[in-house]
């Protein structure tokens, strides 16, 4: 391993003035050969997709837009190239989220602002001594890693089975055998392990929602939610699990409950625009129409150009009975989005709605002409005549 001093590192922060105070510090201890930065996850990403320089150690923040700390160390650990990166996270404060979601992405270290110099070399020092030295249930979960990725489940099991022997108050490898045995669809067990996970570690959040995953295949929903509910109460940043916890409870007709879940991921994501875009599609595809409507005009006042967003909102405003707003906003989005289908039936919907058969007729005409076996246009067409 290179010493400290040789190594290339990649300071994380959307704040240049605490980007420049750790690079500041890193020079005081002799620390880098290169000093990269990032203004946020998206932008690291990138420095370390193109892998030139390498990085060698890499300090981040937790909460920056488009893309957070956590989110980064994912990307990180799921690519080969890059997952042995040791990575420092640093929090504004270490409360039960922050400290959930380092366990959750297998963050090696973390340390609360404001820090001095001398903090951030010890804690540099224990990393590269961890990565140098690395346990021996460490080195049995990187070998059924490994022999996962070979397709060797079964040898992949027998080496996380022996960590879990090894450090029996650590979560990581009861969680990461209930992972193995869920790929098995051996759910019994597979459930056993989470829940042994989460005795160890009551904060283990990946484990609480992938409880809710089994016994949502069980058929047993309210301990499917219940889970669920204990993992977003944990950690309520996490995108997909929210978003599945929300499906489930639509499933069961808890659109309330739903609506709160999506809503607070908008609040969570405010600064992600394209995470929002996305979030108002599911609320769209799942009939939240009061949510469609006000999350679309929140998204077209900071951002008019995202025109997939106008469909949502015409659609969403038809659905609710509006539909001289809705047709306006639907005859703009018609405009300004590739030939679609949907937004012509809905369109043609409205007009019909509001008896004005001749407009009807002119939208249901034209999405059965890209769509001759569409029956909702010709039911549409039909109709006007």
């Amino acid at each position: 391993m290179k010493s400290p001093a040789q190594m290339n590192f990649l300071i994380v922060d959307d704040v240049d003035a605490m980007r420049r105070s750790i690079r500041i510090m890193l020079k005081l201890i002799n620390y880098g050969r290169r000093h990269l930065e990032a203004a946020n996850g998206r932008d690291a990403w990138q420095i370390l997709e193109q892998g030139e320089p390498p990085i060698d150690f890499i300090i981040s923040d937790y909460n920056m837009p488009y893309l957070t700390g956590t989110e980064l160390l994912n990307r990180i650990r799921l690519d080969r190239r890059l997952r042995d990166i040791p990575f420092l996270m640093i929090t504004a404060e270490a409360n039960m989220e922050v400290v959930a979601e380092a366990a959750e992405y297998d963050v090696d270290a973390y340390m609360t602002k404001p820090f001095v110099t001398a903090t951030l070399e010890q804690k540099i020092t224990e990393l590269l001594e961890l990565a140098a030295h690395p346990t021996p249930a460490s080195l049995l979960l990187r070998q059924a890693q490994e022999l996962e990725e070979a397709g060797k489940n079964d040898a992949a099991l027998a080496a996380v089975a022996k960590a879990a022997a090894l450090s029996a108050t650590s979560s990581r490898p009861f969680r990461e055998m209930g992972r193995l045995l869920l790929k098995k669809d051996d759910l019994a067990n597979s459930l056993a392990a989470f829940q042994k996970a989460t005795e160890l570690n009551r904060l283990d959040v990946t484990s609480y929602h992938c409880m809710g995953q089994i016994y949502f295949r069980m058929g047993q929903i309210d301990k499917a939610i219940d889970n669920y509910s204990r993992a977003m109460t944990i950690s309520p940043r996490h995108a997909e699990r929210a978003l599945d916890f929300a499906h489930l409870l639509l499933q069961q007709d808890k659109e309330a409950e739903a609506s709160r879940v999506v809503r607070l991921v908008f609040k969570i994501n405010s600064n992600d625009p394209d995470m929002k875009e996305r979030l108002t599609r599911f609320c769209a595809e799942h009939g939240l129409h009061d949510l469609t409507i006000k999350a679309s005009r929140e998204i077209l006042k900071q951002d008019p150009g995202r025109s997939k967003v106008l469909k949502y909102l015409g659609i969403a405003l038809y659905k609710k009975g509006l539909f001289n707003e809705g047709s306006m906003t639907l005859e703009k989005a018609a405009a300004a989005n590739e030939p679609d289908p949907e937004i012509w039936i809905a369109l043609a919907q409205a007009y019909l709605a509001m008896k004005m058969t001749g407009r009807a007729e002119k939208w249901a005409a034209r999405a059965i002409r890209m769509a001759p076996d569409n029956e909702e246009a010709r039911a549409i067409f039909d109709a006007c005549l």
